[in-house]
């Protein structure tokens, strides 16, 4: 490849990635919209219809206006699954900065311990690329903008094998009970399981990505969902944390096979602004864009 298709690649995926990050920052996907316009219906209290009222009315103006719909407009993550372009994450680094003033989306990117904010929502390590080799003739991104509210109410268990589904269930449970209204509920349990620590961990988020309104695959992790869903939502924890029906919009799990000793379980929360965005990037250079993925 030479320069000039370089410099012509990187400015395409420069112009994907501003456009996914304004998307996600300023719409949800229209499963997530149906789920929370169902919620206030179907809730029976004033206080938890209220709070529904004012998430949906929030979502309604920040449509409008085209502005991002929390003040939290999360750190950028990403997941790129299929053939990798050459300078993907070049491309990716220069869209991120170019949206942070465009959108604008709020400078959330610190180092660690000095606490300086590079002001771009770049650093070391940011921002996060996921990949994922795929055998097919496209390049798919998705942007899941993420906020420190839901994203600290994240836990790790590493169960023994013999407390198997029921210790599964039990830890989801208390990490949602324990989480309160602190992640803006109703939120939506990404449940990772199996692997090892990390992958737990990548597994729960990547859960996230799956539209509401898609039934896992597997039955037997359709199930746990099904079940966990109703579980929490029995908790009454509610809309925001003050009571009510809805304390999540659904439960999404991912699997991997792990050792015979270990049974890793990581659960990473989602609030009800569940943002996502997905380009699909064709070998000639077209791109089709979308909130609720494509398949």
């Amino acid at each position: 490849m030479g320069v000039r298709e370089q410099m012509r690649s990187i400015k395409l995926l420069e112009e994907v990635t501003v456009r996914l990050l304004r998307m996600a920052a300023t719409g949800l996907p229209e499963d997530v919209l149906e789920a929370l316009r169902r919620a206030e219906k179907e809730e029976t209290t004033e206080v938890a219809r209220t709070q529904l009222r004012a998430i949906l009315s929030n979502i309604d103006s920040a449509d409008r206006l085209m502005l991002p719909l929390c003040q939290d407009t999360g750190i950028p993550i990403f997941f790129v699954r299929g053939a990798c372009l050459p300078h993907l994450e070049e491309g990716i680094r220069r869209g991120v900065s170019r949206a942070t003033s465009e959108v604008p989306l709020r400078p959330n990117v610190v180092h660690p311990l000095t606490r300086h904010n590079p002001g771009d929502n770049l650093g070391k390590g940011m921002p996060l690329v996921h990949f994922e080799p795929a055998d097919v003739d496209y390049t798919e991104i998705t942007v899941l903008p993420k906020g420190a509210g839901s994203e600290n109410m994240s836990s790790l268990a590493m169960l023994t094998p013999s407390q198997g589904l029921r210790g599964i269930k039990e830890f989801v449970l208390d990490t949602v009970i324990r989480a309160g209204g602190n992640p803006c509920p109703p939120t939506i349990v990404g449940l990772g399981i199996g692997g090892s620590a990390d992958q737990a961990a990548y597994l729960s988020k990547k859960a996230l990505l799956r539209p509401l309104d898609r039934e896992n695959p597997e039955a037997s992790l359709a199930a746990l969902e099904k079940e966990l869903h109703h579980a929490l939502n029995a908790t009454g924890i509610g809309p925001m944390g003050l009571g009510g029906k809805t304390t999540v919009l659904g439960v999404r799990a991912e699997m991997s096979h792990c050792h015979t000793a270990s049974l890793p379980v990581a659960v990473n929360l989602q609030c009800w602004a569940a943002r996502r965005a997905t380009a699909r990037i064709m070998k000639d250079g077209n791109v089709a864009y979308s909130k609720e993925g494509f398949d």
